[in-house]
């Protein structure tokens, strides 16, 4: 069923249009745009802090149930923009279009004090230019990767938006070179993680053993990552048990199609070793081992958070390495190593990922002390425990002159 636009009857009252209103006379108004899980989450904890401060405010956009729940007026709802794979995209484009030319239209002729867009930058970005060229405050929240590739959409994003909210530091270092607007916000995993992780409270909710030395195995979410990475992975598990016995293995999957790939897999590889599989749990999984081999991503900021020692192991299929290697411009793949400036935890990539070195690096962190790695986690994970909620939340008021003082 198609989505249908909704104006509310506020903005045909004759009344309204006709008569000059203070600030202070009527609510605040937003317009939200969020095309994901994560960017709803997002959105929710946004529209929480504002309300604090503007408890009569209107929100209305494109929205999931997270904000839905929180009040905003959802124009078109979020699944028509959460559409994933190259084929289903273009089957759907034609769709996300005309989306995007109404939700502008609407935004157009009813300017909010300000516009959000959460993430799903090929959308906002577009959608930020035309309405900033009208006249209308935007903000981008969630960075786009542009320091690690695609580095020209600064120029674009520059004149798409009045500001762009930054998760980690190293990224508002990236805008400040062009000169374009960027607050740091800080990270909401370091707002959610606590500082000590609760190791012992994760197994018992896991069903491990309090005493128990676990290795915690996370070949990724995808298809492509987990037939990739999952036999590296096992053929090294194999040489982990043999040199360390007393080692146990846990696998969080995301889904029962990611679980059936995977034991398929270990059926071919590494039949009689023993590993306790869990549905999704992903976090709680980290945070109950002792150590985490991983696949690069967000992940591996949740195990820093986590403050547990990790390897990362990553492998790309022929042509797509190939691809990365000409159009991605960082020294690191992992979040704490760009956190860092400086490789705090080994990487694996590509040919590097074999099941020798892995259970090189494994070892390593069994049979070493890691507190200094850990007390440098420590450290970077309050570095970016910033509120970021709120943070946000006063970026949005920063960029509307009246809302400023209400603000602090």
């Amino acid at each position: 069923m198609s989505a249908v636009l909704f104006v509310p009857e506020s903005y045909l009252s004759t009344e309204v249009a006709s008569t000059p209103t203070s600030f202070e006379q009527r609510p605040l108004r937003i317009g939200l745009v969020a095309g994901e899980v994560s960017g709803d989450t997002l959105g929710a904890g946004l529209i929480r802090e504002l309300r604090k401060r503007h408890p009569n405010a209107v929100f209305e956009g494109i929205a999931g149930p997270q904000m839905v729940a929180e009040g905003c007026t959802a124009l078109f709802e979020m699944d028509e923009l959460s559409v994933m794979g190259l084929v289903e995209v273009l089957g759907r484009l034609p769709r996300i279009l005309r989306i995007r030319k109404q939700i502008i239209r609407h935004f157009l002729d009813n300017p909010p004090d300000v516009f959000v867009g959460i993430d799903a930058p090929d959308f906002n970005i577009d959608t930020e230019l035309k309405l900033r060229q009208a006249g209308i405050a935007t903000l981008h929240y969630v960075s786009p990767s542009v320091w690690a590739w695609r580095q020209n959409r600064i120029h674009k994003i520059k004149r798409a938006t009045d500001m762009v909210l930054a998760f980690l530091p190293f990224e508002k270092a990236f805008y400040d070179r062009f000169d374009a607007p960027c607050r740091f916000i800080g990270h909401t995993l370091a707002d959610k993680m606590p500082l000590v992780p609760d190791t012992q409270g994760a197994r018992e909710r896991l069903g491990l053993k309090p005493d128990g030395h676990y290795l915690a195995l996370l070949p990724g979410s995808r298809h492509a990552e987990v037939t990739l990475l999952s036999p590296v992975y096992l053929a090294a598990c194999q040489q982990l048990k043999v040199r360390h016995p007393e080692l146990e293995f846990v696998v969080p999957l995301v889904n029962p199609k990611r679980r059936a790939e995977f034991l398929a897999i270990k059926e071919q590889v590494a039949p009689q070793l023993e590993v306790i599989m869990i549905e999704g749990q992903g976090r709680e999984v980290m945070t109950a081992a002792n150590i985490v081999l991983l696949a690069s991503g967000t992940a591996t900021l949740e195990a820093m958070l986590a403050k547990k020692p990790m390897v990362v192991g990553y492998k790309f299929k022929p042509f797509s390495y190939w691809l990365a290697n000409k159009i991605v411009h960082t020294a690191y793949a992992s979040l704490p190593n760009l956190l860092a400036d400086h490789m705090l935890v080994p990487e694996l990539i590509q040919h590097e990922c074999t099941p020798d070195n892995i259970a090189d690096e494994v070892s390593k962190l069994i049979n070493f002390d890691t507190s200094e790695l850990l007390s440098e986690f420590s450290r970077l994970h309050k570095q970016i425990r910033c509120n970021a909620d709120e943070q946000a939340a006063l970026a949005v008021l920063s960029l509307i002159p009246s809302a400023q003082a209400s603000a602090q």
